[in-house]
């Protein structure tokens, strides 16, 4: 099985021939149990049915004024989507998949198993969206973007944009489609964020929410982010965010993004993976270094992996984006201010499912699961399930089959 990482499952189709520099235009039966934990058995992994293509892919543009959590606006705020399938004549068949960090609103690229034969999707019944995150570089207002009121990039001026502040805009795109209620919102990480925040925020509009692989972000968690950020801002070509388009700051958003993989996967897959073997490009970590006096030498395979992902990273993302992104999922956290949970998810009338993954130390499951207790004591119908996954965080992405499983 191939080790793969959020986004990655994106980048693989369309990631090399994207610029980071530019806006990216068309690129995304437990009920009452609740304490019952699913083990997914090994089966054997049947061949991969045809990946559907969005029916229709584009741009929302809200004209008026965004008003954000922060105290800013966003000005002829974009966000870009894709839908597949058809919304029946009842409208009652819609179904909003959310992703995560660096992902895009093209589903079947990173999610393609969500639509395999006895999955959770189903395209001759369901009407399924997705929609980029404000902050990407995938289509959706950004740094990137140009701000209508001064003429230029919004580049490091771009304001904090929260999870709650996607969840409105979102909802002014699905009123424009004619789409009142969900069927169903689910997404993992920073998906899962969204799909508790629409739950919590519009009632009236989810009839059931899967939470993937998510929690407020523990202090474990901020410190990994923490370093991303230092990373890319002690990158030389950063200058502060005003970087050139053609010169963006590369070794610090690749080392960001090598510092992120390592919350991504767990010990137990490197260890199975690379062990402690040379680099397999011959490189020997044992060998005479001719070039660092023995402080440097050939790297070990890890190394090597870590490397590439983030070489590919670069390819596909722009810098100032993922720090916006970052901090949306840093200062997610809708208990802040003393706030109650009857407060916040009392009046939630969805059915929630929360999923934690065994390996997952950036969201551990205990967590998870206490989050999942939290909701439930507020009388919100809510139950935990655990994935059973080598793969730590990443699990809901690289082991689809196994996912869709838990959610049979």
């Amino acid at each position: 099985m191939t080790v793969m990482s959020q986004g990655e499952k994106a980048a693989e189709p369309a990631g090399a021939a994207q610029a980071a520099t530019k806006k990216v235009k068309n690129e995304a039966k437990i009920e009452a149990a609740g304490e019952a934990t699913i083990q997914a058995k090994p089966q054997a992994r049947p061949a991969r049915p045809p990946v559907p293509s969005p029916t229709y892919e584009g741009d929302f543009v809200l004209d008026e004024h965004f008003m954000l959590e922060c105290g800013r606006t966003l000005t002829g705020l974009t966000l870009h989507y894709a839908v597949y399938g058809k919304l029946n004549a009842a409208r009652d068949n819609a179904v909003l998949v959310c992703h995560a960090l660096s992902g895009s609103a093209l589903v079947h690229q990173w999610w393609p198993e969500v639509f395999a034969p006895g999955g959770v999707l189903r395209l001759d019944q369901d009407f399924v969206i997705c929609i980029n995150l404000l902050g990407s570089c995938y289509g959706s207002t950004g740094p990137l973007s140009v701000n209508p009121e001064t003429g230029s990039l919004y580049g490091p001026e771009f304001p904090l944009v929260s999870i709650a502040d996607n969840v409105r805009a979102q909802a002014r795109l699905l009123d424009s489609l004619g789409v009142r209620r969900l069927r169903l919102i689910m997404g993992g990480s920073m998906g899962g964020m969204q799909a508790l925040e629409w739950s919590a925020g519009f009632p009236d509009r989810v009839e059931r929410a899967v939470v993937i692989g998510v929690a407020p972000l523990g202090a474990m968690g901020l410190a990994l982010n923490h370093l991303q950020r230092q990373a890319i801002q002690h990158d030389p070509e950063w200058m502060g965010g005003k970087y050139l388009p053609q010169k963006p700051p590369t070794r610090g958003l690749s080392l960001a993004r090598q510092i992120a993989m390592l919350s991504y996967k767990s010990a137990p897959l490197f260890d199975e993976r690379f062990s402690r073997n040379p680099n397999r490009n011959g490189e020997d970590p044992w060998g005479l270094d001719a070039c660092g006096g023995g402080l440097i030498g050939g790297r070990f395979d890890i190394g090597g992996y870590l490397d590439e992902q983030g070489r590919r990273f670069v390819d596909r993302f722009d810098a100032n984006s993922y720090l916006a992104i970052l901090r949306t999922m840093d200062t997610w956290e809708p208990l802040r201010g003393g706030r109650t949970s009857e407060a916040v998810f009392g009046g939630i009338k969805a059915r929630l499912t929360f999923i934690g993954i065994n390996s997952d130390w950036l969201f551990p499951p205990q967590s998870v699961r206490e989050f999942a207790e939290t909701i439930r004591a507020a009388g919100v119908q809510s139950d935990y399930r655990e994935m059973i996954s080598d793969h730590g965080h990443d699990a809901f992405l690289a082991e689809q089959a196994e996912l869709l499983r838990l959610l049979q």
